[in-house]
């Protein structure tokens, strides 16, 4: 009656476990409240909605309404509700809310300034891609003087 003839055995290899996170899952959540001091890194996504003090590096950065960042931050983007002062360097989209309030060392390729947002400090726009027009202007080479070289 209480045999378990029913089920089959447990196959431990395909058993991944309730605890091994699924992959992209690494986030941080650093709460409304909640006073933090130190290093994140290889995180997917870094939520702020208390107050740090870090160097953060994370594929996406969210700073709440209360949340205040304080820090040299290496992100691909970052959408900022709340106050963040510090280096920052934003490789994709920097994108400053209504409330959002950004000082320091500024460096982003694609920025956003919603109204009443504020951004203040050394800006640069990191040019990693070069425009097209001045790739033509270097390269005094046509595709078959390349060619041409190439067999020589």
């Amino acid at each position: 009656m209480f045999n378990n003839k029913d089920k089959p055995p447990p196959d431990n290899q395909n058993d991944l476990g309730v605890f091994r996170p699924a992959k992209g899952s690494a986030k941080v959540i650093i709460g409304n409240g909640v006073k933090f001091k130190g290093e994140i890194t290889n995180a997917d996504e870094v939520q702020v909605d208390g107050n740090a003090d870090v160097t953060v590096n994370t594929d996406n950065l969210v700073v709440g309404g209360q949340g205040v960042l304080k820090g040299t931050i290496d992100s691909c983007n970052a959408d900022i509700w709340g106050k963040v002062d510090g280096v920052l360097k934003i490789s994709g989209n920097l994108t400053i809310q209504e409330q959002g309030i950004v000082n320091g060392t500024i460096e982003y390729a694609n920025l956003q300034i919603k109204l009443g947002g504020k951004i203040a400090g050394d800006i640069k726009v990191s040019e990693k891609v070069k425009k097209i027009s001045d790739a033509q202007k270097n390269n005094t080479h046509s595709l078959q003087d390349s060619i041409k070289e190439e067999k020589n």
